[in-house]
Formats: C-alpha cells, sequence, structure tokens
C-alpha cells in the first residue's frame, strides 16, 4: 500500500561527514506515485499563504483577500513558470510534447511565477479595489516562503546543484542514480557528445567537464559527482531575505517597496548563484544564461527605483507607491 519511490541511492556531504541514506525521490500510495518535489511545492505555497494572511492581519488589512488572491495566483504561477522553462528549452520540449505537463522532474522558473503573480496583481486590485503597492508588499513574502521551501524538490530530484568543489558544503551524488543526467555519467555519454551539446555555451561546457574530470568515491565506494548544493545556498539566502524584509516593513517609506527590496535582494542572490549553477536556462542560440541576465537588471532597475521614489519621498515630504494600480477600499 505504501512504499517509497526511488530509494536505492545516497546523498553525501564529505567535508562535514554527513550521510543521507537511500534518499527517496518520492513516495508511492497503492499504485500512485507522489513526488517530493510536488510536495515540496505544495508545502510552499501553503506556507506562503499562511505567512501572507499573517502579514496581511499584523499590517491592518483582511486576511482573507490574500487568501482569495493565492487561490488564483498560484495555478497561475505555475503555469508561468512552466511556460517560462518550456520556452527557453524548447530544444529538449520539441521532441515529446508531452513531457510539458510532466511536473514531476521539476522544470518550474521562478522568475515566470514571478512574472504571472504580479501581472495577475493588476487585474486583482482593480476588481477588489485594493492599493496595488500594499498587496504586491505582503503577497511577496509569501513567495519568499514558497521559494524557501520549493527549492527542496530540487534536492530530492538531484538537480539544481552547481559546479565541482571541494568546500565545506561539497555534496556527492552518485553516478548510478538513474535520476542524475546524463550530462554526468561519462559511460552514457562522451566528451565529445557534451561538447556537441554545450556548442557556444563555453562557461557551462567547462563546468561540466571539470565535475566529469574529477569523479571521486564515496565512503560507501560508489563513483560519485562532488558539487555545490546551490538549491540550499538559495534557501538559505531567501530565508535571510525573509527575515530582512518581515523586520523592515514598519519602516518602509512607499507601497511596494518591500516589492523592490525583494527584487533587489534576489536578483542580487541569484545573479551569484546562478553562475555556479550547470543546468542554466540560455537566451536563444548563444551562451548567455537568461535568468542570470534577469537577475543583473531587476537588481539594478530595483535599486535604482527604491533610491528615486525614497528622495521624492523624502523632498516632497509625501508617501509615494510604486504599482498602485488600485483604490484603497477607505480613504
Amino acid at each position: 500500500m505504501f512504499s517509497w519511490w526511488d530509494n536505492d541511492t545516497s546523498i553525501y556531504f564529505p567535508n562535514i561527514g554527513l550521510k543521507l541514506s537511500n534518499v527517496p525521490r518520492g513516495f508511492a500510495v497503492f499504485d500512485f506515485n507522489i513526488a517530493f518535489y510536488g510536495l515540496c511545492i505544495a508545502l510552499g505555497m501553503i506556507g506562503g499563504i499562511m505567512i501572507a494572511e499573517w502579514q496581511a492581519k499584523r499590517s491592518g488589512q483582511n486576511p482573507d483577500d490574500y487568501t482569495t488572491f493565492a487561490l488564483w495566483a498560484i495555478p497561475l504561477s505555475v503555469i508561468g513558470a512552466r511556460i517560462y522553462s518550456v520556452i527557453f528549452e524548447w530544444d529538449y520540449y520539441k521532441s515529446d510534447l508531452k513531457q510539458i505537463f510532466n511536473l514531476r522532474n521539476g522544470g518550474l522558473a521562478i522568475y515566470g511565477g514571478v512574472i504571472v503573480a504580479v501581472s495577475f496583481a493588476f487585474i486583482y486590485c482593480r476588481i477588489k479595489k485594493m492599493k496595488g503597492g500594499v498587496l504586491v508588499d505582503t503577497g511577496i513574502l509569501g513567495m519568499l516562503v514558497g521559494q524557501i521551501i520549493g527549492r527542496w524538490g530540487n534536492f530530492f530530484n538531484r538537480e539544481c546543484f552547481g559546479n565541482y568543489t571541494n568546500s565545506l558544503l561539497a555534496m556527492q551524488i552518485r553516478v548510478d542514480d538513474a535520476n542524475l543526467s546524463n550530462y554526468f555519467k561519462p559511460a552514457l555519454m562522451s566528451d565529445a557528445r557534451v561538447a556537441e551539446l554545450y556548442a557556444g555555451k563555453d562557461k557551462a561546457l567547462a563546468a561540466i567537464m571539470e565535475i566529469r574530470n574529477n569523479i571521486t568515491t564515496s565512503v560507501d565506494g560508489f563513483d560519485c559527482i562532488q558539487v555545490q548544493p546551490t538549491f540550499l545556498y538559495e534557501s538559505l539566502w531567501n530565508l535571510a531575505l525573509l527575515i530582512i524584509l518581515v523586520c523592515i516593513w514598519r519602516y518602509k517609506k512607499f507601497d511596494g517597496e518591500i516589492l523592490l527590496l525583494y527584487l533587489f535582494g534576489y536578483g542580487l542572490g541569484r545573479l551569484w548563484i546562478e553562475g555556479l549553477r550547470t543546468d542554466q536556462l540560455f537566451l536563444w542560440n548563444s551562451g548567455i544564461a537568461v535568468s542570470q541576465l534577469l537577475s543583473g537588471i531587476l537588481a539594478v532597475a530595483s535599486a535604482a527605483l527604491i533610491l528615486f521614489l525614497r528622495y521624492r519621498a523624502k523632498v516632497n515630504g509625501t508617501k509615494p507607491s510604486f504599482c498602485d494600480y488600485g483604490k484603497a477600499k477607505e480613504a
């Protein structure tokens, strides 16, 4: 009736002496497989709704407005995250269109979800006659919680890791793990084939080859790749960002500032972390990592807007609003 799914390999953190034995990819109830990737996404959604409702109540808003918003925004954001991923990995999906709908293997790009969620907020605020800046400031905290928890789905899927490292948090994944990409399995994919697939993407190719050339042996005697646990870096970065945003909420100078601070803080972190990863989405026919480029643009643009709106608030002695495309219910 109940059993673990894909739990035949372990994950190691050798430099801190940690071995996680037989890490499953999910579990099965009767014949139905439930992936931890999807479960982490679902838990992130629930946690995100809870933190948004908590912040709404804490700041004198109606928490029910955010529950209703989440019921629409979450599924739309998942669709947006999938579309973003498919667009920049079209060469993979075009040969098997059914895989577009297979979310258990990953393939949700957070920026696609953010774009759709913020865009939907325009519509929602007009319908509910809410202040748009306040809505996005509150809702973005929920988005962050979803990212913090959801990133752990990448851990169970053995994906979204970084380049080779022998640092303190180095992570070892067995080469014979069925979930590991063939890029990291020299017996299944030759160097020439990897080079062909990554033509024009010199930095990513060099990172993959370095991993392949540094296959090591685990404490159990298995061949392993040894990489940066970038999913962990991003989860911890986002946790720190969430704490900062909650703490400075009361000191914000304009509505929408928390959203802009999120875009600035997350953009900076993602700019760094994306540079470590080996599975970036690239702009078509180029070696430019699209999420890294977007992160840099968002960080710079958000910083500029924050400085401008804070300056305007100081000069005019008023509280401006960013994204205030709705009207408050009460004066």
